[in-house]
Formats: structure tokens, sequence, C-alpha cells
């Protein structure tokens, strides 16, 4: 991750000098999860179209941005975000975007990465399962686990408090366990002892593990 960070970051340093081929690394590697992230807000079929608009403005104001990788995440981020509600009050519609101001009393140890917590959810299904939660708990996961962002950083996008979006993410992952054991029923595997409280060590182990990807340090 750090390794990948540091590509990033020197992408996006020579995309602001012009290079046109460092531009196209960055859109290769920051797209897919942006536009994940779109997709929490509007409707498949307008997603592309959004993210689209979102990456016209970054390659426009991209010399005005300063910061590393994870910087530029975030930026990206709030320029999809705005772009996405743009979308909406156009339409006349707005998202449902609620918030618990709460904060978590503690949060588990470890320093497991986004990508075990994507793999532990099932990359295939992750989208389609992140799409079912409530609003702030869709938005809070992607931007933490997905685009990758600290909770801080998350908060500046959303526009709320820290704690907030944590608690939002943990409450979250956990309804994404739940979802996942769910939809596990629907997939015929002889082999596989049934979901539930018994269920395999991979299924009860989701929340536990993609929680301590968002683990401060």
């Amino acid at each position: 991750m750090q390794g990948d960070d540091a590509e990033l970051t020197a992408a996006v340093l020579a995309a602001q000098g012009g290079d046109e081929v460092a531009f196209r690394i960055v859109y290769r590697t920051v797209h897919p999860r942006l536009l994940g992230y779109v997709r929490t807000l509007v409707s498949d079929a307008d997603a592309e179209d959004v993210t689209s608009e979102a990456w016209l403005q970054i390659a426009r104001d991209i010399g005005r941005f300063s910061g590393d990788a994870d910087r530029f995440r975030g930026w990206a981020a709030r320029i999809a975000r705005n772009r996405a509600l743009d979308h909406l009050r156009s339409r006349g519609r707005r998202p449902v975007i609620g918030g618990d101001e709460s904060d978590l009393a503690v949060l588990p140890a470890g320093a497991d990465t986004a990508d075990e917590a994507l793999e532990a959810l099932g990359t295939g299904r992750t989208m389609a399962l992140i799409s079912r939660l409530p609003q702030d708990q869709a938005e809070a996961v992607v931007l933490r686990v997905v685009v990758g962002l600290d909770a801080q950083s998350a908060a500046q996008v959303l526009g709320k408090r820290a704690g907030a979006v944590r608690t939002a993410a943990h409450r979250g992952l956990r309804k994404l366990a739940q979802l996942l054991e769910e939809s596990a029923e629907d997939l015929p595997d002889a082999g596989e002892p049934p979901p539930g409280p018994n269920a395999s060590p991979t299924t009860r182990g989701v929340t536990h593990k993609a929680t301590r990807t968002l683990r401060e340090t």
C-alpha cells in the first residue's frame, strides 16, 4: 500500500506538470474506487456520467492541488461527491444522508489492509452488498475501506465528525457481515456448513477483519 501511495503521489506531481501519461496513471489508479463511491450516491445508470464530470473538474483543477496520495484521494472524493449531489439536485432528488454523532468507545487492535477487507467481503459482491446499506453507512464504508481514506479525511469529504464516520463504518461493516451470510444461503455448495452463528470462521470474521482496517494509527 505504501509503495502504491508513493507511485500515486509521484504520478500526481508529474500530472500537475502536464504529463499526460502520468495523468492516465492517476486515472487508472483512482477511478475504479471513485466510481464505486459515486454509486453509493446515484443510480448505476448515472454513476459513469457523474464520475466523468468529476474527472473533468479534477483534470482542470489538478494544478491547484497540494498534497500526497491520501490527500489526493480525499480531494477527488469531495469533487465526486459534489458532482453527485449537484446531479441529484438538478433532478429534484435528495440523497438520504443521515449520521450518528456518537463515537466508538473501542476499536479492535491490528492493522489489516483495505485489500484484505475487500477480499474477506468477496470482491464480486462487495458493491452490490454495500448498496443495500443505509446511506450514511454506505458512504462511510466505501470512503474508508474502498477508497482507502482515514477517518479524518473521510469526515472532511462528508462534512461530519471523524467519530461519526468511524461509527457509521463500523455499523456498516457489521451489517455487511449479516448480508454476506444471507447471500451465502443462495449459493449452492454442499461442502459448506450452513451460515449463522455456527458458520465458518471466514464468514464470522468479516466484521472483525474489516473493522481492524479502520483502526486509527
